[in-house]
């Protein structure tokens, strides 16, 4: 998030009426609802996180052992039999 200042954007009754709130501290204006965007969007990890479970399902079709996959894929069983429950869900 990049900060700028409040002077170059905004007009000068809006910084005294934001001042009688926040008097010289920092401020936080979310987007709005229409323009906000999913988590992980922005970076790609929604996506690389997709790739990895359907490999790891793919993996576990193939007849590789949960136990093996938490070690390959570093995460606990539990989670690589999550995923796998997740993903016969999708089918």
């Amino acid at each position: 998030m990049k900060y700028e200042k409040a002077q170059n954007i905004l007009p000068q009754y809006v910084i005294e009426l934001i001042q009688q709130y926040v008097d010289g501290g920092y401020l936080y204006i979310p987007r709005k609802l229409s323009s906000k965007k999913a988590w992980g969007e922005n970076s790609g990890i929604k996506n690389s996180l997709k790739k990895r479970n359907r490999e790891i399902f793919n993996n576990y079709k193939e007849g590789i052992s949960a136990k093996e996959l938490s070690k390959q894929f570093f995460l606990t069983e539990d989670s690589i039999r999550r995923i796998i429950r997740e993903e016969k869900q999708l089918i």
